[in-house]
């Protein structure tokens, strides 16, 4: 199976996510719901978001960098990223998400 087919059908029907990385979007009034595919390799430069994230990592590697520090996030995991906190990622692998951006 690609990553492109890793998630049900029903999820590939969302519209496409338009940002730096390929993602379904479930738009909800408080909260996006994101189903992100990220190939292996993949780099996300530091940067900030106006919603707090949570997410949970279904396939693959999360190498994710807040405050100087790396952690690494494997399948099954959970992390938070707070509203407004410089955070970089990195995928090693390839690796599927989902994501909630919650609105304050």
């Amino acid at each position: 199976m690609s990553l492109a087919e890793y998630f049900p059908e029903q999820i590939r029907e969302l519209p496409a996510y338009e940002g730096k990385f390929d993602a379904f979007k479930l738009n909800a009034e408080s909260c996006d719901v994101l189903f992100g595919i990220y190939p292996g390799g993949t780099v996300i430069e530091p940067h900030s978001h106006d919603t707090d994230n949570v997410g949970v990592i279904t396939k693959g590697v999360l190498l994710l960098t807040m405050d100087g520090e790396t952690q690494r996030i494997e399948a099954g995991e959970w992390y938070f990223v707070p509203a407004g906190k410089q955070h970089a990622a990195e995928f090693p692998e390839d690796t599927a998400d989902i994501e909630l951006w919650i609105r304050r």
